[in-house]
């Protein structure tokens, strides 16, 4: 048995991260939507003869089959990004029917649980894309309930000099 004695043990100290901060050199954030969180990203908005609007960042879509509901988030560069359907095991052991109201319900609160994990909290929803029914809308409202707000905000531009019109930096806050 090695004894080793208690003065050459080092004991552990609990730092805060305002000396992580002061004594760091340099910051490098590898998160890839940080300057959509910032607003600062490009919307890319197609051009005038396009079918599809891609004025956007993230957008729900929900697609109904005759037995199950998928809903997807799509990036609009990258296509899927979260995909929640009434055919994942755990929801379809809970559900009584994949098709039906409730399963509109579990779909929702299961992509806005996704969706609040990963980061995304404005989502883009274009009404005009789909017939939104009785069963859309619980789907709708229970993103709605669960904390996911279903317009994205607006894409911050740099005023140009001489404007009288100066609108809030999204990475300063004024409190």
């Amino acid at each position: 048995m090695l004894r080793i004695p208690t003065n050459t043990l080092i004991k552990r100290q609990i730092h805060g991260n305002a000396e992580i901060v002061k004594n760091c050199k340099e910051i490098r954030n590898r998160n890839p939507r940080n300057l959509e969180r910032l607003r600062i990203a490009r919307k890319p908005m197609g051009y005038a003869l396009d079918k599809r609007e891609r004025g956007y960042w993230h957008k729900l879509v929900v697609h109904t089959t005759q037995r199950h509901v998928i809903a997807e988030i799509y990036h609009f560069e990258n296509g899927p990004v979260i995909t929640v359907s009434s055919k994942d095991w755990g929801l379809k052991k809970q559900l009584y029917s994949t098709n039906d109201c409730i399963a509109y319900k579990f779909v929702g609160r299961m992509l806005a649980q996704r969706c609040l994990e990963s980061g995304i909290s404005e989502i883009y929803l274009n009404k005009t894309s789909f017939v939104i029914g009785k069963k859309v809308q619980s789907l709708i409202d229970t993103l709605l309930e669960s904390g996911i707000c279903l317009q994205e905000p607006e894409q911050y531009k740099h005023p140009r000099p001489g404007t009288m019109n100066y609108p809030e930096k999204p990475w300063e806050t004024y409190e």
